[in-house]
């Protein structure tokens, strides 16, 4: 689809694809294995104005749209799942809530920041014991009398005169650990079910009762942290609630509904660098006096490799641009993040067997995009949620 790309979109995501050769390519590995966030790259694509490509100018980012946010997106999944996954959790669910939320003081003091790349930003929604249903926070939010409640696990958001007091633990939180920010969802009336849950701006390097518990050894994306959140009697000015309380749930709808095509689009960029890989290798390798891609068995599973991933690619950019002509997107964006995900990890796959043995070693990307892949399976919506999703906006 890129044939039909306006020429601001297309240069952004040529300056951003070369910066990835140049830049993460030679470390994609490295960091991954030493389990390293790298601060640097993301400095780096500060200083090109890419930490807030969808965020307006007025509020520090490059004023562009979803499409163009996707294909960064995609360029960076190329090379890193890490970086990308990173990347989109700092601007989807960090970042474009306060845009789309907040206070015209909130978005100075908070968003800007963000989306000038002074730090990194995290959101705080699932609970150890909530899974897939997420507003499933095992916690209340009482008035001062009711201190008791506050024991229970979970993140209870507790009003006492101007305050708020947070309590409870957060679970598989991408960048808590490097975040200057954090939208945290809590219990702000117990009993009220969606409509009890709101969000809070927490500061995790000034706010205290912050503590980041675990920073979790995962199958891929290592290079990305995913953290456990303890909140324990943290406390916030008022001015931290984002929108007023009860719109938390309604939030994070909207959110997910543009957290889930940045999650499509760096998953097709993971079924990318897979193909890319598996292509170069059967080109160049030969058995029997020709190139692996001149059989049959190879030739087809790369073709099949391809057309998952530019199905992937148009599913994205056709979410992409229904949300920036202002349309409902819940549909598309699932079917999106749905179909993407699964291609990346049935590429990846195949781009492992194409390798055969030298793809299951640790000296060729396929088995990195492999283990990266298998997250966006299950994070923002596991492809089950995504189904059900599916099923409602069908009428079934």
């Amino acid at each position: 689809m890129n044939f039909d790309l306006p020429d601001e979109h297309r240069m952004i995501r040529d300056t951003v694809r070369e910066f990835c050769q140049e830049e993460i390519e030679p470390i994609a590995w490295d960091i991954e294995e030493e389990h390293r966030f790298p601060e640097e790259v993301f400095d780096e694509l500060a200083a090109l104005d890419m930490m807030g490509v969808p965020v307006s100018e007025e509020y520090g980012g490059l004023g562009g749209d979803q499409l163009m946010y996707a294909l960064v997106t995609e360029e960076l999944g190329r090379v890193s799942g890490s970086i990308g996954l990173s990347y989109a959790a700092h601007i989807s669910l960090a970042s474009k809530p306060i845009e789309l939320f907040g206070t015209e003081e909130q978005k100075e003091q908070w968003l800007r920041p963000l989306a000038e790349g002074e730090y990194l930003g995290s959101w705080a929604l699932t609970e150890p014991g909530s899974g897939s249903d997420a507003s499933d926070m095992d916690t209340t939010a009482e008035k001062r009398e009711a201190q008791g409640a506050l024991e229970r696990s979970g993140v209870a958001a507790e009003k006492d005169g101007d305050e708020y007091v947070l309590n409870g633990t957060k679970q598989f939180i991408t960048n808590a650990s490097v975040a200057g920010s954090v939208l945290v969802k809590a219990v702000t009336e117990s009993g009220a079910g969606y409509d009890g849950i709101s969000t809070f701006i927490v500061d995790p390097r000034n706010d205290d009762g912050f503590e980041v518990t675990t920073e979790w050894d995962k199958m891929g994306l290592n290079a990305s942290p995913t953290c456990e959140i303890q909140l324990s009697d943290c406390r916030l000015p008022e001015d931290r609630l984002l929108g007023e309380e009860g719109e938390g749930w309604d939030q994070t709808k909207k959110t997910l509904d543009g957290g889930r095509i940045s999650i499509a689009a760096l998953s097709t960029g993971l079924a990318q660098g897979a193909f890319t890989a598996a292509r170069e290798y059967a080109v160049e390798r030969e058995q029997f006096g020709q190139p692996i891609s001149k059989f049959d068995a190879i030739r087809n599973k790369l073709v099949d490799m391809h057309r998952k991933t530019e199905r992937a690619r148009l599913l994205t950019h056709k979410a992409a641009a229904r949300y920036d002509a202002g349309q409902s997107v819940t549909q598309e964006s699932a079917l999106a993040k749905l179909d993407a995900s699964e291609a990346a990890r049935e590429v990846a796959e195949d781009a492992v067997q194409t390798l055969g043995g030298y793809g299951y070693t640790t000296d060729f990307a396929p088995q990195r995009f492999f283990r990266d892949a298998k997250l966006m399976e299950i994070g923002e919506g596991t492809s089950e949620i995504q189904h059900l999703v599916l099923g409602r906006e069908l009428g079934l």
